[in-house]
């Protein structure tokens, strides 16, 4: 204990006599500064800092800058004619100069080649050079005035018309078609064709000179194509098959597969057809050989009989709503209302000479008919009187279309002035127009089965849809594309459930679109020609009719 105090004493004087100790520091964490704010001043030499340059245009120095930098030449490529001082600027950073041809300017540059043969070089940096063979005979001759006449002549030859003289060759305003001598000629060979009738051909064309032996004169007659018009029962082709289906409202609709039959129907081209309303199991057609056709599509699938008396093609037919008669418009000025069952032609109406373009049954009255006129006007006819007791005269062109909708209170036509007009049934006076600088014309409506929509084939490419409430407005975001149809009357037509719609075009395709997101379901060929006409069948689920310009209806399925 003695030698270990002793040593802790021994020990603590050497602390105290200022000798070293050992020492251990903490180790030390290295901390990096975060500056959210750094200097971006450059610190080079100020001659070798574009930022001291000061613009041609520049006014205010804010710095001092030493006189070689004041006196060096401009930086930049040269402007000698001014320019780039004179052009205004088109972007932030200045001015961007156009490295393309304007629109103007091309479409100058391509006229002229059409038609003189030469143009300029579009090729930047040779707008001198010239394209084409400058010495050649231009192409297309530029259009002379005729003479101005002479202003002491008021009628006759070198009449005065001073500046309203028409160019060469035009015939604008002038008398067209058959001379006198030319209709002298036409009605004499009409006369020679009825004396050459043979009732068997069922009204085709008859073997002298080739002349259709029923365009002549308003005689109405028919021909049934069957062996008996009744069965062993005393039924006709009217009554109902008992195996068609009648209810149909839980039936889903698809598209047509496969072709069922086909029917060479008319000689000169199929203008519309039309199932017989509810059953369907009889097909109407007219064609622009004058003649209506009725066809059996459910059971034995032949021509049942055949409609003669029209002078001229046919544009349109259309149902009663029981189907017992029907109304078939001709640009013979006729509208003629005919006995289904029967084939007699019970009524003719004409109105001032005008031509027919589209009639229709009042859905629930059989008495009135509303025919569209190329006259401009509707009018409305009253079959137990046999006159007009209505004129809907509103509209600027020839009418194309007429639909019933909202319970049949109200129907909405369309016509050739672009314009969409909506009546109160008996009244002449239009209570919604719908029409646009952009609209086409509408020539073809259908109504969609729940009565709400309606579709209409506009002559840009497009079926447009339209609401069919008490509202009637376009439908901005449900169209249905993909078929050329331009110029085309092609009618469009909905499944019975309204799940998708049908229309031809004018290559002869078939289209089928899904109502709910309009996609394109299926596409097929259908004809050689422009397939005009698409009825979708109002019992059977997915049997569809299609008619075309070349003379032919097919039933698919």
């Amino acid at each position: 204990m003695e030698a270990l105090s002793q040593y802790r004493s021994e020990s603590s004087d050497n602390e105290s006599d200022g000798e070293q100790v050992r020492t251990y520091a903490a180790p030390v964490v290295r901390q990096y500064k975060v500056d959210t704010a750094p200097d971006v001043i450059s610190h080079t030499p100020v001659e070798h800092n574009l930022t001291n340059y000061i613009a041609p245009g520049q006014k205010k120095m804010y710095y001092n800058m030493p006189y070689e930098m004041l006196t060096q030449p401009l930086v930049g490529p040269s402007d000698k004619d001014g320019e780039f001082s004179v052009r205004a600027r088109n972007m932030t950073s200045g001015t961007a100069e156009e490295q393309a041809v304007d629109e103007n300017t091309f479409r100058r540059q391509e006229r002229l080649f059409r038609q003189q043969g030469f143009a300029n070089n579009p090729t930047i940096g040779a707008e001198n050079e010239i394209i084409g063979n400058k010495s050649a005979e231009p192409r297309a001759r530029k259009t002379q005035r005729k003479a101005k006449g002479d202003s002491g002549v008021i009628e006759g030859e070198n009449a005065y018309v001073g500046p309203w003289a028409q160019f060469e060759g035009d015939t604008t305003g002038q008398t067209c078609g058959p001379s006198a001598e030319q209709l002298a000629e036409y009605e004499e060979r009409m006369a020679q064709a009825v004396d050459t009738v043979d009732p068997a051909q069922g009204g085709k064309r008859s073997k002298a000179k080739g002349v259709t032996s029923y365009a002549a004169g308003q005689d109405e007659r028919t021909l049934f194509h069957g062996q008996s018009e009744r069965d062993y029962q005393g039924r006709t082709y009217m009554h109902v098959p008992s195996d068609l289906q009648h209810d149909v409202s839980d039936q889903t609709c698809y598209a047509p597969k496969r072709l069922i039959k086909e029917w060479k129907a008319h000689a000169n081209g199929v203008s519309a057809i039309r199932f017989i309303p509810d059953s369907g199991h009889l097909l109407l057609s007219s064609g622009m050989d004058g003649l209506v056709k009725l066809f059996d599509t459910h059971a034995s699938l032949k021509q049942q009989r055949t409609y003669i008396g029209h002078a001229k093609a046919v544009r349109d037919v259309s149902f009663a709503p029981t189907g017992h008669i029907f109304v078939s418009s001709s640009y013979d000025t006729f509208s003629k209302i005919w006995d289904t069952e029967t084939g007699a032609c019970k009524q003719r109406l004409s109105a001032s000479g005008a031509v027919p373009y589209v009639a229709r049954f009042h859905p629930d009255d059989e008495n009135t008919v509303l025919v569209g006129q190329s006259d401009k006007k509707i009018v409305q006819w009253d079959l137990r009187a046999g006159e007009i007791v209505q004129e809907y005269n509103q509209h600027l062109g020839a009418i194309n279309s007429l639909t019933f909708f909202d319970a049949n209170r109200r129907f909405v036509s369309t016509s050739d002035d672009k314009s969409m007009r909506v009546w109160e049934f008996g009244i002449p006076v239009v209570i919604k127009l719908v029409a646009d600088p952009a609209m086409h014309s509408v020539p073809a409506v259908a109504l969609h089965p729940n009565q709400k929509w309606l579709a209409g084939q506009s002559m840009d490419n497009r079926i447009v849809v339209y609401s069919a409430g008490e509202r009637i407005k376009p439908h901005r975001r449900k169209e249905f594309k993909g078929h050329l149809t331009a110029g085309f009357a092609c009618q469009p037509a909905f499944a019975p459930d309204g799940s998708m719609l049908a229309s031809g075009d004018a290559e002869g395709n078939v289209w089928c679109w899904d109502w709910q997101s309009t996609r394109v379901v299926t596409k097929w060929r259908a004809h050689d020609k422009v397939a005009i006409g698409t009825a979708w069948h109002p019992r059977e689920p997915s049997r569809v009719a299609t008619c075309s310009w070349d003379g032919s209806i097919k039933l698919w399925d």
